[in-house]
């Protein structure tokens, strides 16, 4: 069985779709198909319903899933043990932070060039897990305001943008206020992809006086980007740093006004005084995004 499969299994179980998930690998929508079978096979076991409108995973699969993500973040574990060197700062982090990685990153070798690093994507959870099991130097995380046995250092606040299709009325607006949005439908990805991130946008929510009509959940962000974009009176709402990786001409994104925010943090575990962590820190708490994406 190669991680490989799992690694498929695992992203057509997160899209069911088989040629989402193809896009989202960066190949060939057969080869991801021929993967699956063979996994199915050496297994014993169908994983996967498919009918010519729909993919469903069977209760095996729902099975099945769990343990390949264990095992897959097992394996993601063991490649940060083995690249784990004296200068190198290994950060945990997720989709939706290319310009601040950037930014943070650029800052962080000026510091200290000496530094190598070494970036993790994984879930939250995961995140967080490696950082207190010391497979991670720091992580950064959005609406996180307390972990246990972490700890969690606020470093920059991160504005919420309204995303719309371009065909809804305030698509060309050079900001929306949410009562303007308020009959519509919000659509957001369901809590399970990033507690953390989803608690802190519906309450952010709240906090303004906003009570919307809510959709059913969504899946992945690419997902809600694509539903919303398909649906006129439908939005979602997001931080500026992913709204500035949004490449569908379908949606529009628009600042609420007033501004609304949410907290991002660097967490590192009690006592990591090592001068590459430090350094880190300081790199990613100097960086305020401040700009229109």
């Amino acid at each position: 069985m190669e991680l490989r499969a799992l690694r498929y299994f695992v992203t057509v179980a997160d899209e069911l779709h088989f040629g989402r998930a193809a896009e989202r690998l960066h190949i060939a929508q057969p080869a991801v198909s021929q993967q699956i079978a063979r996994l199915e096979r050496e297994l014993g076991v169908r994983l996967l319903d498919r009918s010519p409108r729909r993919v469903r995973l069977t209760a095996a699969g729902r099975r099945v899933l769990d343990a390949a993500r264990s095992t897959l973040a097992a394996a993601g574990q063991v490649q940060i043990a083995a690249q784990q060197v004296m200068t190198t700062v290994r950060i945990g982090t997720a989709a939706g932070m290319t310009a601040r990685l950037e930014r943070g990153i650029d800052a962080l070798r000026a510091r200290a060039p000496e530094f190598d690093v070494v970036l993790v994507d994984l879930p939250v959870e995961a995140r967080l897990n490696a950082l207190r099991q010391g497979e991670l130097d720091l992580a950064l995380t959005r609406g996180v305001r307390a972990v246990p046995g972490l700890t969690v250092l606020p470093a920059w606040n991160e504005r919420l943008y309204a995303v719309v299709s371009r065909h809804h009325p305030a698509a060309d607006r050079a900001d929306v206020g949410l009562a303007d949005l308020a009959g519509d439908t919000l659509r957001v990805p369901a809590r399970k992809h990033d507690p953390p991130l989803h608690d802190a946008v519906v309450s952010a929510l709240s906090d303004a006086g906003l009570s919307p009509r809510a959709g059913r959940p969504t899946g992945t962000l690419q997902d809600t980007i694509v539903e919303v974009g398909s649906e006129p009176r439908s939005w979602t709402v997001l931080p500026a740093d992913q709204v500035a990786e949004i490449r569908s001409t379908r949606v529009r994104s628009i600042p609420l006004e007033p501004a609304l925010t949410i907290a991002g943090s660097v967490v590192v575990a009690p006592g990591n005084a090592g001068s590459a962590a430090e350094c880190a820190v300081g790199a990613f708490r100097d960086e305020v995004v401040q700009h229109r994406p």
